[in-house]
């Protein structure tokens, strides 16, 4: 069997050009494609009957991640909380935890203020505008 090799990272959003909006000025990401996919082959892969999705893939410096809205949308779930089981997050590295948080927009939630773990990484959460969480860690 061929060895697997990471693609991307996927993130469903309710609001593809917000989300795109707030990858791109939060984290410097570049936009690398935008596509839509849509008729059966697409519905059966991701078992939603009419699904069609719009995509926006970011480069996150050697990963993409991935934003997808979906037509038809899913009824609302509760924000994911880091120790439920089935919980994902995204992991992003800057080179300035404190500079990072002090720079970012007052209506950006985080979990905390950035700590330092017992492993000694330091890390931040952040919820996206859809509540997904990032975890930013200082490289």
């Amino acid at each position: 069997m061929p060895e697997p090799t990471a693609h991307h990272v996927g993130i469903t959003v309710a609001d593809l050009d917000r989300a795109v909006a707030f990858y791109t000025d939060t984290f410097d990401l570049d936009v690398v494609a935008e596509f839509s996919v849509g008729g059966d082959a697409f519905a059966d892969a991701v078992a939603v009957d009419g699904a069609t999705g719009s995509f926006a893939h970011l480069d996150a410096g050697g990963a993409r991640i991935e934003l997808v809205e979906y037509d038809p949308e899913a009824a609302g779930s509760d924000p994911p909380e880091l120790n439920h089981p089935g919980a994902v997050h995204v992991g992003l590295a800057v080179d300035d935890l404190d500079a990072f948080y002090e720079g970012l927009d007052d209506d950006i939630e985080t979990l905390s203020q950035p700590r330092t773990t017992d492993s000694g990484t330091r890390i931040l959460f952040v919820r996206d505008p859809e509540a997904n969480l990032i975890e930013v860690l200082e490289a």
